[in-house]
Parts: structure tokens; C-alpha cells; sequence
């Protein structure tokens, strides 16, 4: 079991989360009943992802990294690729019983994003563009088609957050230039402000919206400030990894703001055990 929560990333999935339920708030459709199983839907469809991500580049993986379940002969890439195809299967059928053909219209947008990122624009220019659609897709996931319009700007943020991670992360393995750790450095600047700027129902809201925007700027800031004075491999690959886990702030920020105090606290309560398992199976 421990070779196919490396596959899928596992600890990873508590990072998605918050995606739907920044969505929600930001449409003023809170997650109550069936909708409460969309965060789910998110995971498996980001599991499905990750095992996908694998299986397309085992013959890359074999040469880079070696020891991921794949090229080490843990996992075949038969059963890989069934692992993702049984859990993109599974993401769109839990979207379809939580909100019926108003998520299913997001869902099945979002499972074609990943697909066309992990077989055709990974290693593409477009690759991080591709990545940053996912995970606006995701966000709209919790508002459904009908509602969409009203979490975009929630959406784009989170967007913008994966622009600059996934463009920094192509530098794992070989490091990356002190201007593109600059630029992604920058982004986040921008993201964390725009997460935290528009109106708001109360003042807990803009002071709980601004806690999650400052310790999202503080802690993927300053990773990513020590990629940028050394953007050597070993730099890159522990800012994308606080990137990442630094979505869960990004997230309860742009909760709070949407009007959900107790959303906003659930998602940032991910934080602690996101980062405890991601010690053991890393997010990246």
C-alpha cells in the first residue's frame, strides 16, 4: 500500500481540499448535504492525476528518479495507469451524486485538464498554464456551472498560486534560474494580496482572510526567497514542496473572505497533518 500512496501522493490529497470549499463561499453556496462530498470528488480526481502523472513520464522517471514506484518495479505501469483511470472514474461519479449535472459540468472539464496535462503539455511551455486550469477548475468545482461566475476571482487566484509553483518545480532535478525563482517569487507577492483585497461580510472574516494571506506570504515567501538566492535543485524542490502545503492558507484566506469563518478554520486545520504525513510521502 505504501507504493501506491507514493503514486498518488496521498498526503497531498489534504492540499485539495480547500480547493471546493474556497469555491463554495466564493458562490455563496456553502457545502451542506450531498455537496459535502465535492472536497472528495477533488481528491480522487487529483489522485487519479498524480498516478497518471507516473505512468506518462516511467521512462523519464527511470533516468531522474529512480526510486518512484514505477521505475522501481513496485508498481507495473498497467496498474498504474488502472489506478487512474478507476479514480478519475470514481472523482466524476462521487461529482455527479454530490450536485447532480451542475458539477458534473466542472467535473468532467477538469478531468479532461488533467489528462491533456499529464499526456500532452507537462513538458510543454503551456505545461504550467496547464496545471494552473486544473486547479481553477477545481475551485469552480465547489460553486457548479450555475454558479461559477462568482468564484472566478477566487478560482484565478489559486490559479496564479499554481502558475508560479509548477513553473518553479521544473527546476527539481536540475535547479533554476535566479530570474524564474524572481518572477515566482513576485507572483506570490501578488497572489497573497489579491487573496486578501475585496469586500468581506464581518471583521472576523477580513481578520481571519488576512491571517491566512500573511502566513501564506510568509512561509512560501520565504522558501521561495532561499530558491532565489540559490536556485540549486535541492532549494527548488523544498520551496515547491512549502508551495504546495502553502495552498491550505491561500485557501483559507479566499474561504473567509467568501463569508465562511467555520470553512475558513476547517481548511487551515489541514495544515499540521498535510505537513506531518508529507515528512513520510512527499507531495511532489
Amino acid at each position: 500500500m505504501k507504493a501506491y500512496a507514493e503514486l498518488v501522493r496521498a498526503p497531498a490529497a489534504l492540499t485539495v481540499l480547500g480547493d471546493t470549499v474556497a469555491g463554495a463561499a466564493a458562490s455563496g453556496r456553502p457545502l451542506r448535504g450531498r455537496r459535502l462530498l465535492l472536497p472528495l470528488s477533488s481528491v480522487a480526481l487529483y489522485w487519479s492525476g498524480m498516478a497518471l502523472n507516473d505512468w506518462a513520464d516511467r521512462d523519464l522517471d527511470a533516468v531522474e528518479r529512480p526510486e518512484r514506484p514505477i521505475p522501481s518495479g513496485r508498481i507495473s505501469p498497467r496498474a498504474a495507469l488502472v489506478t487512474a483511470v478507476a479514480l478519475g472514474a470514481a472523482g466524476l461519479r462521487i461529482a455527479a451524486y454530490a450536485g447532480g449535472r451542475d458539477a458534473l459540468g466542472v467535473a468532467v472539464p477538469l478531468s479532461v485538464a488533467v489528462l491533456s496535462y499529464d499526456t500532452l503539455l507537462k513538458s510543454t511551455a503551456a505545461g504550467p498554464f496547464g496545471m494552473a486550469a486544473c486547479r481553477a477548475l477545481d475551485v469552480l468545482l465547489g460553486a457548479g456551472g450555475a454558479r461559477a461566475g462568482a468564484a472566478v476571482p477566487a478560482a484565478m487566484v489559486m490559479a496564479g498560486h499554481t502558475l508560479g509553483v509548477t513553473a518553479l518545480s521544473r527546476g527539481e532535478v536540475h535547479g533554476t534560474s535566479s530570474g524564474t525563482a524572481k518572477a515566482v517569487l513576485a507572483g506570490t507577492a501578488l497572489t497573497a494580496i489579491t487573496s486578501v483585497i475585496g469586500p468581506v461580510a464581518t471583521r472576523p472574516h477580513r481578520l481571519a482572510a488576512l491571517a491566512g494571506g500573511l502566513g501564506y506570504a510568509a512561509t512560501v515567501g520565504r522558501a521561495q526567497l532561499a530558491a532565489v538566492r540559490a536556485p540549486g535543485a535541492a532549494t527548488v524542490r523544498a520551496a515547491t514542496k512549502t508551495g504546495i502545503h502553502g495552498m491550505v492558507l491561500l485557501q483559507s484566506a479566499l474561504t473567509a473572505r467568501g463569508g465562511s469563518l467555520f470553512g475558513a478554520v476547517a481548511v487551515a486545520a489541514a495544515l499540521p497533518l498535510a505537513r506531518r504525513l508529507g515528512r513520510k510521502v512527499g507531495p511532489t
